[in-house]
């Protein structure tokens, strides 16, 4: 099986009914109870979703170090920007629709403009979230806090990877935003997987037929995910080799700063490039991945994500379907580049 070794994942990883699955959410939880451990100045705030967020585990081993701000997330987010001030490393939570999405300009203003260290964790991101339907279905987020100067944005696809993007938050510097799932997903990583904020890696990568100006075998495109579709996309790339073709599977999960070297280089080997997000496919990151590849090396794209609609009610895995987002929509965006790339 081409899983990259050194990305340490599960060996079942292509069985999808074995996999052991939990929200991503959780991995938060534990991340913060950990960075709380490791850090006295740790404190966490949240707009009165303490259990959906899960900031309950800190809550209650942390109470002095806990605040409810209530239904307010403006003020969820200034009163954190005064504590860090004075030294403290606010962890601040609530859905992503709400924060970021309630409270912007207070983002932007009181701790982004002035670069305080304050951990935004948005949970509920995403059409998964389902039944709750679109006005909960936080679609636009990963655009919201990309362009904000000094923001680092990170997108785990992984309980375990959402618990290591947390402990690794509590020493970056200024604000940092973290996409959170509220559905189980399958935990595909392990905890000695590689993590380092900024640096994307390689998860899957299997050869085409040899090519015949070198002889040997090269990959004829490579996806580049992040977030909970990054299982998908390995899906599909277990698909593709099966069809012979040669498929490099990216896990992006550091958004901003984005790892131009690993994208350039993944892209000038394969010659195409399907991004795959459970958000918005304009600002997200696809687009950040476009960007640097316009500047530095142009090739044929497609951007697997939420084609310019809002989300529905519905159960998760049915959505994700129907927008095109699961293993087979991946495939058939693959096979569209490659034509393209030929064409």
């Amino acid at each position: 099986m081409p899983i990259h070794p050194q990305a340490k994942l599960v060996e079942n990883i292509l069985d999808f009914k074995s996999l052991d699955q939990k929200p991503i959410r959780e991995g938060f939880g534990i991340g913060l109870v950990e960075a709380a451990d490791a850090n006295p100045n740790v404190v966490g705030l949240c707009a009165d979703l303490t259990e959906s967020t899960k900031m309950d585990a800190f809550a209650k081993k942390y109470p002095e170090r806990f605040v409810q701000i209530g239904v307010a997330e403006q003020n969820l987010a200034a009163v954190a920007s005064g504590m860090a001030a004075v030294g403290k490393i606010p962890y601040i939570s609530s859905y992503a629709m709400f924060s970021p999405g309630r409270n912007w300009e207070q983002i932007r203003t009181t701790i982004c403009y002035n670069e305080r260290h304050v951990i935004i964790a948005g949970s509920h991101a995403g059409i998964s979230v389902g039944p709750d339907g679109a006005t909960h279905q936080a679609v636009e987020d990963i655009a919201l806090m990309r362009p904000i100067a000094n923001m680092t944005v990170i997108a785990p696809c992984d309980v375990h990877e959402a618990r290591k993007a947390t402990v690794a938050a509590a020493n970056l510097p200024g604000p940092v935003y973290i996409r959170l799932a509220r559905e189980k997903t399958p935990m595909f990583t392990t905890p000695e997987t590689p993590f380092e904020v900024g640096k994307a890696y390689e998860v899957w990568r299997s050869d085409g037929s040899p090519s015949a100006d070198s002889g040997r075998s090269k990959p004829q495109v490579v996806l580049i995910a992040c977030g909970s579709l990054v299982h998908n996309a390995i899906l599909a790339a277990a698909e593709l080799e099966e069809q012979g073709v040669g498929v490099v599977v990216v896990n992006n999960h550091t958004i901003k700063p984005i790892d131009e070297r690993a994208i350039i280089k993944a892209a000038k080997e394969a010659g195409a490039v399907v991004t795959v997000e459970e958000h918005q496919v304009m600002g997200g990151m696809g687009s950040a991945v476009a960007e640097v590849l316009a500047r530095n090396h142009p090739v044929p794209m497609e951007f697997v994500g939420v084609q310019n609609r809002f989300g529905e009610s519905g159960e998760p895995i049915e959505l994700i379907e129907k927008f095109n987002m699961h293993p087979a929509a991946i495939v058939k965006a693959a096979q569209r580049v490659i034509q393209r790339k030929k064409g």
